[in-house]
């Protein structure tokens, strides 16, 4: 039987604060090299693409495999990105995971995994400020007022243990006053919607970015001594969120996937940087030195870290009846 978890089913089962150690423990993993996580091929789809149907492909699609050593499920993540759903009220990026009984190889789960990723990309922002983050209350500036604003204010403020001592979110649109007005509403911390990426950064201690951009969002030049910039949104060479001043101006810059987050418009310009690995800092090999040292925490994201957030979810969803089974294999085959 395989047991099929809509978006609400899990929303009903997916906690915040039980995932930051699910996540920081497979960012450990996969330090280790105790996991296995495929190159991720991507294709266009929707329509033809050949001289006798010459209109642009519609869409992108991911696979993105992983199975972490010890696990007890192999998961794959199937994601198409398709930017004109906004023009049909969709969302522009749709994604399922299906999960693998890593023993007999037979289907257990296929779950909506919108919600798991944009909770796992925010615990990666949560254990950046937890770890890397000066010590003393936390003033955070966001940019972006998107669904990844909350999950990373969310994130910051459950595991930094009541840390964050404000918010400040910026957006070139209205979306930035709900945004800043649900996250009040939610964390009980002050949130002020601001006019300018400026306002948002000057004297944060943390400055998170989840944008879509392909231009820096914020001057660097406005960041003060000790500030960690958490930067989520640039996944591609095109993509860009951080502006030299930023980069060139930080102590040292932090990767969840180093190799892949030199390849980003963020850093592909500044190939002569290192790029530690976060795990290394999770796993206490390293972290920041003094308060005034400014760090970059560059996220690109990790199939490794869906295969975890999912076993999670899922063996949850076990455990509390949430769901609906149905038989997918049998004796017709």
């Amino acid at each position: 039987m395989v047991r099929v978890l809509s978006a609400d089913d899990v929303a009903s089962v997916l906690e915040i604060d039980d995932l930051l150690p699910v996540v920081a423990e497979a960012f450990e993993k996969q330090y280790a090299g105790a996991v296995e996580r495929p190159d991720r091929p991507h294709y266009p789809i929707g329509t033809g693409f050949d001289a006798d149907a010459p209109e642009e492909p519609t869409g992108t699609g991911l696979c993105m495999p992983a199975y972490i050593h010890g696990a007890n499920y192999a998961a794959t993540k199937l994601v198409a990105v398709c930017e004109d759903n906004a023009e049909r009220d969709l969302p522009t990026v749709t994604a399922q995971l299906s999960l693998t009984d890593a023993e007999t190889g037979q289907p257990v789960g296929y779950l909506s995994a919108n919600r798991i990723t944009s909770a796992r990309t925010g615990c990666i922002g949560g254990l950046a400020a937890r770890e890397l983050a000066a010590d003393g209350p936390i003033n955070l500036g966001v940019i972006g007022a998107g669904t990844q604003a909350r999950w990373q204010t969310r994130a910051i403020a459950a595991a930094t243990g009541g840390a964050l001592e404000s918010i400040r979110v910026y957006s070139p649109s209205e979306s930035r006053v709900a945004c800043a007005n649900d996250l009040e509403e939610e964390l009980g911390v002050p949130a002020e919607p601001v006019s300018s990426p400026r306002e948002a950064v000057s004297d944060a201690s943390v400055a998170v970015t989840g944008t879509t951009s392909t231009e820096p969002v914020f001057p660097g030049e406005e960041l003060g001594p000790g500030t960690l910039v958490i930067a989520v949104g640039a996944y591609t060479p095109e993509m860009r969120e951080l502006d030299d001043e930023t980069v060139e101006g930080a102590d040292r810059i932090i990767g969840d996937v180093p190799d892949e987050a030199a390849e980003t418009g963020d850093l592909r310009d500044h190939s002569d940087r290192e790029i530690v690995p976060f795990g290394a800092v999770l796993a206490g090999e390293t972290g920041r030195q003094h308060d005034d040292e400014r760090i970059v925490m560059k996220s690109v994201g990790s199939a490794v870290l869906d295969a975890a957030s999912a076993e999670t979810v899922f063996d949850r969803a076990v455990s509390d009846g949430v769901g609906t089974t149905v038989p997918l294999t049998g004796d017709a085959e």
